[in-house]
């Protein structure tokens, strides 16, 4: 059965250096670029919401610098990757404007998705950018992130960004058209594998190294992306990439290897505060709260009767109910002493009281886990 794009609603596209760069003269690949465009297009009209992590920066900045074809040092590569994202931001400014499209840059480091607070901020903005149908274009910040604190090829930080913001498909375009047996290359026998249901040992044993110059990944960076698209809720496909109109290849049945979630995006978020995350404190609610709680409401300031411990907006606290029964776990949407002040008031006064628009709700439902979920 040929497997579509869509039948996705939220889609992340990853692009690598080889497939954005042509080796041969250090600039974009121009034809390639517009057929991407294109596709891209299509599916936006269509009514898909589309998101691009590319890769591309340090391969269009070292050909500006005249800096050489071999792996260089961090300076060097920050230095290319300063240069080179504002000729990449330029290109897909132009060509998806070209089809009625605004394109914004999101530049990430790893502790934008890793620190819960910065995780939000940046999820906060692409879930705006999303909502006025721009199509955000996003890149790991190679000017500043270092050789320790890097994804690796952006096939992680694309997984971590569909993961962000709840996409239900991954698209890796690749130099290879899905995952095989044996690296093919090497092994004339190797066998593309259709579809990987859960991403096992011997699956990931599979994987090969990095493919060029241009790129710091290869297919084990691709199987690290897949286990956390998957394990997120996200679904994944490794495709082509080379070859013009990618994505539409994808739905007319070209070669690749789709990878199934094994979760949808709610629940694997759900699982993901309930078990992953540490407690920094507790806010305390009355029976109306609990009632409310129970029928699936978010929590509102105005049933909460007391908050402990030290917490920033986006940790994980417990809700403790009026006889010191824990009822689950969920991320706070404001500070300590914010709380403190909002404690059992209504949704209308919290403005008034701390001097900005907040959140309305203390804990949204959303990302709450009740206990037995």
């Amino acid at each position: 059965m040929i497997r579509r794009l869509e039948s996705h609603h939220r889609i992340v596209v990853k692009i690598g250096s080889a497939l954005l760069v042509d080796r041969a003269t250090g600039d974009i690949h121009w034809p390639w670029l517009e057929s991407l465009a294109a596709d891209v297009a299509r599916l936006m009209k269509e009514g898909r919401e589309v998101l691009l992590v590319s890769s591309g920066a340090i391969a269009l900045g070292r050909g500006r610098l005249g800096l050489p074809k071999r792996k260089l040092a961090l300076e060097e590569s920050q230095a290319a990757a300063s240069v080179g994202q504002i000729a990449l931001a330029r290109a897909y400014s132009e060509i998806l404007g070209s089809h009625g499209f605004t394109a914004a840059q999101v530049l990430l480091t790893l502790d934008d998705t890793e620190d819960r607070r910065r995780y939000l901020n940046a999820r906060a903005t692409l879930g705006t950018l999303i909502e006025h149908k721009a199509i955000p274009i996003i890149n790991e910040n190679d000017t500043v992130a270092t050789t320790e604190i890097r994804y690796g090829d952006n096939d992680r930080l694309a997984a971590r960004v569909a993961t962000m913001v709840g996409a239900d498909c991954l698209v890796l375009l690749s130099d290879i058209d899905g995952l095989y047996t044996a690296p093919p290359q090497h092994d004339p026998d190797a066998k593309l594998i259709p579809l990987v249901e859960k991403i096992t040992p011997e699956i990931e044993a599979m994987a090969g190294g990095a493919g060029s110059e241009l790129s710091r990944g290869g297919m084990k960076t691709k199987i690290d992306a897949g286990k956390i698209a998957t394990e997120g809720g996200t679904a994944m496909v490794i495709t082509l990439g080379k070859r013009l109109s990618p994505l539409a290849a994808i739905s007319k049945g070209e070669p690749a290897t789709w990878f199934l979630a094994s979760a949808d995006p709610v629940t694997a978020r759900k699982k993901w505060i309930a078990g992953s995350l540490d407690e920094r404190g507790a806010v305390h609610v009355d029976a109306g709260a609990v009632r409310a709680l129970h029928s699936g409401k978010s929590l509102l300031p105005a049933g909460c009767t007391r908050v402990e411990g030290h917490f920033h907006r986006g940790d994980t606290i417990r809700i403790v109910g009026p006889e010191g029964e824990d009822l689950g776990r969920g991320l706070t949407a404001f500070d300590l002493a914010d709380a403190e002040l909002i404690l059992g008031r209504k949704t209308h006064e919290i403005e008034a009281i701390l001097g900005y628009t907040g959140r309305k709700e203390m804990i949204h439902r959303d990302h709450m886990v009740m206990r037995g979920e």
